[in-house]
């Protein structure tokens, strides 16, 4: 069975809006792993332990 419609063109390997995405998942990855690390607040620990 054919289509009438075409596949999107994909852009080409090394465009600027690859850049952008390569850079935006970096930025996210980066956000995420700092998010990670950062240490858990006395208080939240403190009200955690309270539900064992």
């Amino acid at each position: 069975m054919t289509s009438d419609k075409e596949a999107p063109e994909q852009p080409k390997k090394g465009t600027a809006a690859q850049s952008k995405n390569r850079d935006m998942g970096s930025a996210l990855r980066s956000v995420y792993q700092k998010t990670v690390e950062e240490a858990v607040p006395d208080d939240l620990l403190s009200l955690l332990g309270k539900l064992d």
